[in-house]
């Protein structure tokens, strides 16, 4: 089991990426699929920049589709199928308990917010993994669903945040090597995804 980071800290050390379900079949129904893909497509580039684990989950891909081919999973470390909600299914955890034992904080974006990424979230926090939702990177079928989703994953116990925030809180400093090649990921704004018009 994972040991929690003092709260909120995340580093590229014992950060992973969680990629929930970001498949062909849902994009005519989740609200603002295509922005949410453009932000996720800068996380995964992000994590591959700062050499941070890519997991990848797809709901019954048999019926449902792969992974949108604007996402580029090909460095992740495992792209698995399920039918479970939960990204948290056997090949996933046993990643987490053998092979990535050093990891303590999980960055989740995908969809649907108040199904899969809520239940996710929920088994990764009772293993004592800190979660960052990624607001600007997870939506659902209904916002109504996807605002309230935010309310419950904080009463949980995750960290709702953006992609931007993130991807700075990874760097950590001006001077980080890497540091460039991260800033041109975010020189132009995430798209608000609708998120904006709620605050």
């Amino acid at each position: 089991m994972a040991q929690k980071t003092s709260f909120g800290n995340i580093s590229p050390e014992t950060a992973a990426l969680f990629v929930c379900d970001m498949q062909e079949r849902f994009k005519p129904a989740i609200k603002y699929f295509d922005d949410i893909a453009v932000v996720a497509k800068r996380l995964i580039e992000g994590a591959n920049i700062l050499a941070i684990p890519v997991i990848v989950t797809e709901q019954y891909p048999k019926g449902l589709g792969h992974t949108v081919e604007e996402l580029d999973i090909s460095k992740a470390i495992g792209v698995y199928p399920k039918t479970k909600f939960s990204m948290v299914v056997p090949e996933v955890e046993a990643q987490l308990t053998q092979n990535l034992t050093n990891v303590k904080s999980i960055i989740l974006l995908g969809i649907e917010a108040h199904v899969c990424i809520q239940q996710t979230t929920l088994d990764l926090l009772a293993r004592g993994y800190e979660v960052h939702v990624v607001a600007d990177a997870v939506s659902s079928r209904s916002m109504m669903d996807r605002q309230f989703a935010y309310e419950r994953l904080r009463q949980f116990g995750a960290i709702i945040t953006t992609s931007e925030s993130v991807l700075f809180q990874l760097l950590g400093d001006k001077d980080h090597p890497k540091f460039k090649q991260i800033q041109g990921l975010v020189k132009t704004s995430a798209p608000v995804s609708g998120l904006a018009s709620n605050m």
